[in-house]
């Protein structure tokens, strides 16, 4: 069931474009708080609690959309000749091979469309074969697994991401394959097995996890069987991550620790 508070538009419109594209034998998938969402309806009411949802007239203002760089041209395709999407010809003119930027035709939101991966303040790769790549895994969005990844790789994380890492998390169990309801802990723990920067900025966002659970527990935004399911997972999670053997890259990385950055400054594309 759709929850009340989230923009029908954006919801409806963004199943529109993934299902055109499957049509099209084109891969593309939701990703960031509208998928969140999408994935965690049956917990609206959390989101709404965690004053996350509800608040405004609408709750997101943009789309967040990944496909593959080698189906780019059929991409735009879908966007511009099936569906009227307008591009944004200053985004595809100097970040065209990684992203594209669009506006519906009566400009009431944006569309982004990442290729490949997400390079934020880390990496997060798919891949690059629409035939195999790691986006087939789940439908419509990214994994819950990936969108866990996406939420906590963020340096300076806000407050708004932490909460819907706390829905996520909520809404789905733990375990170490893809099934579609929940968050395959092996893939977390040997992605930042790999990477030490990204491992330290996402186990010290799941620390925060707790402690602003733990927080709305005490202003009543939290039930205690919230806070519970969410502590335990995330506990959980933080136990896989530390037991996960690290890589040489890791390793080597660590030595050198935060006498540098360890994260990518994220740069605003313009819009």
């Amino acid at each position: 069931m759709q929850p009340p508070s989230l923009d029908g538009t954006l919801l409806n419109d963004a199943i529109e474009i993934i299902e055109t594209a499957k049509e099209r034998g084109v891969v593309l998938r939701l990703l960031g708080a509208v998928a969140i969402t999408l994935r965690s309806s049956q917990f609206a009411d959390l989101h709404r609690r965690l004053k996350r949802l509800g608040d405004k007239e609408r709750s997101f203002t943009d789309l967040d959309l990944i496909g593959y760089s080698k189906q780019r041209v059929r991409i735009r395709q879908v966007m511009e000749d099936d569906l009227g999407y307008l591009v944004d010809q200053n985004v595809l003119l100097f970040h065209g091979k990684e992203r594209l930027v669009y506006h519906d035709a009566q400009c009431r939101y944006q569309v982004d469309v990442f290729l490949d991966g997400l390079r934020f303040s880390h990496d997060i790769l798919f891949g690059s074969d629409p035939e195999s790549g790691r986006l087939l895994v789940d439908y419509p969005t990214i994994s819950p697994a990936d969108l866990l990844l996406e939420k906590l790789q963020i340096h300076s994380i806000s407050e708004k991401d932490l909460k819907d890492a706390i829905v996520l998390l909520r809404a789905h169990t733990l375990n170490d394959t893809n099934a579609t309801a929940s968050i395959n802990l092996k893939h977390v723990a040997s992605t930042l097995a790999d990477d030490w920067g990204f491992w330290k900025d996402f186990t010290a966002n799941l620390k925060d996890v707790i402690v602003y659970a733990s927080r709305y527990l005490s202003e009543e935004m939290l039930t205690e069987a919230d806070f519970a399911d969410v502590s335990d997972k995330a506990n959980r999670i933080l136990a896989a991550v530390d037991s996960e053997p690290k890589t040489l890259k890791w390793k080597l990385r660590e030595r050198t620790g935060g006498t540098k950055p360890w994260w990518r400054e994220v740069e605003e594309v313009s819009r």
